[in-house]
């Protein structure tokens, strides 16, 4: 309930205060287990996505998210579960792989965390991982302007944002997968981001492999 209402008042405050162009929403799967990846340049993007995609969506969120109270409290309420960073967190590894076996939606960035200069990062092989382990469809999002838009905000500008949804697709090959592989699978899975975004954020996917 919690979540459909957040993203009802979302939807109106994107459509007021923003220029959004929305592109591909027929590529999203009406049922099943899916993963989201895609681009991280702001707070801002799990809340477009969610008042964007027809599916209750849950995400991986840093674990500082949870210090503050009422923070942990509207990130508990909208489905939003902590992740500890730069280790290997298995007790979040494996709520998200209980999501997805279940039939959920899964958001995640396979960068890992928020791009600070507007660019696409190396991705991490955490993405992949649970991708191969869970045998799900996946499907990428490119997400532009972004990063931008609270200071367009500020100056009483409305910031313009598109998100592109690509073409669903599904990893298949043969376990144990080893980890140069899920790094491999993981660029992969960037480059399907890189094609949804202007040329000026395809940062080390720019050329559609990595430098």
């Amino acid at each position: 309930m919690f979540y459909n209402l957040a993203n009802l008042f979302l939807r109106f405050a994107f459509w007021l205060l923003t220029d959004v162009e929305i592109t591909g929403l027929e590529n999203v799967p009406k049922e099943g287990s899916l993963m989201i990846i895609t681009n991280h340049l702001s707070n801002l993007d799990g809340m477009l996505l969610g008042a964007t995609i027809p599916r209750h969506i849950r995400w991986m969120a840093k674990e500082e998210g949870w210090h503050n109270p009422i923070l942990g409290l509207i990130l508990n309420l909208y489905g939003v579960f902590p992740v500890r960073r730069g280790m290997v967190d298995r007790k979040a590894m494996a709520r998200a792989i209980e999501v997805l076996r279940t039939g959920g939606v899964l958001g995640i960035a396979p960068e890992g965390t928020r791009s600070r200069i507007g660019k696409l990062a190396r991705a991490k092989p955490g993405a992949a991982r649970l991708a191969l382990e869970a045998e799900c469809t996946i499907l990428p999002v490119g997400i532009a302007g972004t990063e931008q838009a609270v200071h367009a905000l500020t100056e009483l500008r409305r910031p313009v944002i598109t998100l592109r949804i690509g073409r669903p697709f599904k990893l298949e090959m043969e376990h144990p997968v080893s980890k140069e592989k899920q790094q491999e699978v993981a660029d992969q899975m960037m480059c399907r981001i890189a094609d949804l975004l202007p040329l000026s954020y395809r940062g080390v996917y720019g050329g559609g492999e990595t430098r």
